[in-house]
């Protein structure tokens, strides 16, 4: 039997073409196939039978169901919609702010860094069911007594102290609502931190001596230097926080479509993953069409 000599660079490329094939393999089986079977699924009623799914056409009848018959799924994605709508650019400029201070020279920065960054490593795990009070999933009889170290209604006494408590209900409500989940609005801000963060470190020198030497302000830095830099990764941030809240678990529209899945109904439950998806591409697509217009790119 004759042996193949192969280059080590041909080696190096069939190695590639291995790996991508493996992963090729499992998307397509477990990604690809069952996105696809989600898609026609709903357009017929799914009913699940001895080993097998029994498929009725119903055309567009999911779909109509989801937004005219059910009662929670279209309060709930006005819902998400409207806490997106505030909770991103929170997100953003607290991220933005974060990422400029801990960019300083500072005694303990390194630490600083890692204690922003310590959210992405176990925002999916026991200890944040614990710290929000979820104890259902966290396993743990006495958490609630951690978890109410991280639940005030300080904002609400203060202003009951100051006495406009009441004094504008929408008002009292929005502010209640944004400090009651500021722990939640910290904890998803990691990714985006270290985002902004490479880009400061990206700032040519250059730019910094220059504005130096004109007399800038610090607010002129950040205005005029800081911000055109960074303002790449402010859209990268915001199509990336967009996404992740919306395809949060914990959201009321993406609780809803699996509610109506445990309850067998298929179609329906797929009519409506594949509407928010809908709504997620045209939220995103506006966001990145009008971002990209005002981003500033170093050529």
């Amino acid at each position: 039997m004759k042996k193949l000599n192969l280059s080590y660079e041909r080696k190096k490329g069939l190695y590639g073409y291995g790996f991508i094939g493996l992963w090729f393999i499992g998307a397509l089986i477990f990604f690809i196939i069952p996105v696809i079977k989600s898609f026609i699924y709903s357009f017929y009623n799914v009913t699940p039978d001895i080993g097998q799914l029994v498929m009725t056409p119903a055309g567009v009848e999911n779909y109509k169901r989801a937004f005219m018959i059910d009662p929670n799924f279209r309060v709930y994605l006005t819902e998400v919609l409207g806490q997106t709508a505030w909770q991103t650019p929170v997100i953003i400029v607290f991220s933005l702010f974060v990422a400029i201070i801990i960019n300083q020279e500072f005694f303990g920065r390194t630490f600083a860094r890692a204690v922003f960054f310590l959210p992405v490593i176990i925002a999916t795990g026991p200890v944040y069911a614990i710290i929000t009070g979820d104890l259902s999933t966290s396993g743990t009889a006495d958490a609630d007594q951690f978890s109410t170290m991280f639940s005030s209604n300080m904002v609400d006494q203060l202003l009951e102290f100051i006495g406009i408590y009441g004094f504008n209900d929408k008002l009292t409500e929005v502010l209640s609502t944004m400090t009651s989940d500021i722990l939640n609005l910290v904890w998803k801000c990691g990714i985006q931190i270290i985002v902004f963060l490479s880009a400061l470190q990206a700032i040519p020198p250059q730019a910094k001596e220059a504005a130096g030497i004109e007399g800038a302000t610090a607010w002129e830095f950040f205005w005029k230097i800081t911000l055109p830099y960074v303002s790449p990764m402010i859209l990268v941030n915001l199509v990336y926080t967009i996404i992740d809240t919306f395809v949060d678990p914990s959201n009321k529209v993406m609780e809803r479509v699996l509610q109506i899945q445990d309850d067998w109904k298929y179609g329906l439950s797929a009519a409506m993953a594949w509407s928010y998806f809908a709504i997620i591409l045209v939220v995103v697509g506006a966001i990145f069409a009008v971002m990209n217009k005002i981003v500033y790119y170093d050529d």
